[in-house]
């Protein structure tokens, strides 16, 4: 009988993310995706390499968080189950992970793609 509540809740749970995502601005592209996949190489938590990363957001949607170039990281199945809603320095802490070398690195990536994913979306005139 447990089997039908949970499927319940699951449920709901679900229309609830997708009404929060509905009611934000999600902008990051295939493109982008891509590139931000490339740029880290693996998971930007852990370093596992491999081809089923998933779109982790630093800050979570649940806390009012976007699937944005900047709030988005690739990460292994692993680890974004365990990160979960969480705020990413806080779980990277508890996880004993290195902090500092991660806001580094997401610092730098997210410069340079935002960089170059701004000279491709605005065109400027030339001369």
């Amino acid at each position: 009988m447990a089997a039908p509540v949970r499927r319940t809740r699951r449920a709901r749970a679900a229309r609830r993310r997708s009404l929060r995502l509905a009611g934000r601005d999600n902008d990051l592209t295939s493109e982008q995706w891509r590139a931000l996949q490339e740029a880290w190489g693996g998971c930007a938590y852990c370093g596992a390499p491999g081809t089923s990363l998933q779109r982790d957001c630093l800050q979570p949607v649940a806390h009012g968080g976007r699937y944005t170039l900047t709030n988005v990281v690739p990460a292994c199945p692993t680890c974004n189950a365990s990160k979960s809603d969480t705020e990413v320095t806080g779980w990277l802490r508890r996880k004993r992970l290195d902090e500092a070398a991660f806001l580094l690195r997401q610092r730098e990536v997210s410069a340079a793609l935002a960089t170059r994913f701004a000279a491709v979306s605005d065109p400027s005139p030339a001369g």
